[in-house]
């Protein structure tokens, strides 16, 4: 899959779920994120916020990451089914450890299926993946914390991001996310566009995607000059320090 060209990288809001409610993630550290407070809306409700994104900003394209999913293996359905009702176009991690998860989302109506490092046992479910529902459907999530792969000890041979990219791309990926946790929320920038530089520089036909510790337009550019397709966004709309053009 070849991205079209861009001048600047697209902004994908982030919703992340907990509890039917969306939550403000600050660096990984999940055991204590509380509801999001935005300008955008007067509720943590995922729908009100998704609309918000739509109707206030312009933004069609969402990503959410169902922590309740990725955590307890239990997927927020009832939500998911809300979002996608309404019209949203949905990136849903729902902490995939199978195949048939992935289907249950697409039936459902999630338009990008996730499938993260994190939960995701090892590429050769990743290569099962792309061929259950296809690699225009399927983005890999290369998921890290403070630079270090979240993999399950044992699922990957690969031990370097740059490996495990390589091996998921091998197995027929052309959409990769590369986030680091440790960012996210912080308003430090985000850690990891050398590792996109790197990525770009091996694979340059795939959609490449990152986020975490975005503040404002100078990391949207920077961004864009590492070779990023798209950049994941949550805190700089809540807080109104990034507004789309």
């Amino acid at each position: 899959m070849t991205s079209p060209a861009r001048s600047t990288a697209e902004i994908i809001p982030v919703l992340d779920l907990m509890r039917g409610r969306v939550v403000r993630g600050i660096a990984g550290q999940r055991e204590s994120y509380q509801p999001i407070t935005s300008r955008l809306a007067d509720s943590s409700d995922p729908l009100q916020i998704a609309d918000a994104f739509a109707s206030q900003l312009g933004l069609d394209r969402i990503y959410l990451a169902d922590l309740d999913a990725i955590e307890n293996n239990q997927p927020a359905w009832n939500e998911i089914e809300r979002l996608t009702g309404a019209g949203h176009r949905l990136m849903v991690d729902a902490g995939l450890r199978d195949v048939d998860r992935a289907r249950d989302l697409v039936e459902r109506g999630v338009e990008t299926v996730v499938a993260g490092l994190e939960t995701v046992p090892g590429p050769e479910l990743v290569r099962e993946l792309v061929q259950a529902v296809g690699n225009e459907t399927l983005v890999f999530s290369l998921d890290l914390k403070q630079g270090v792969p979240m993999a399950h000890p044992g699922d990957w041979s690969e031990s370097t991001p740059v490996e495990i990219a390589d091996s998921v791309i091998d197995a027929g990926v052309v959409r990769l996310i590369v986030l680091d946790l440790a960012g996210v929320g912080t308003g430090s920038g985000p850690p990891t566009l050398e590792l996109c530089r790197r990525i770009r520089s091996r694979h340059g036909g795939i959609e490449l995607i990152t986020g975490g510790g975005i503040r404002g337009p100078q990391d949207i550019s920077d961004a864009t000059r590492a070779g990023a397709d798209a950049v994941l966004v949550a805190s700089a709309l809540h807080d109104g320090s990034l507004l789309p053009d």
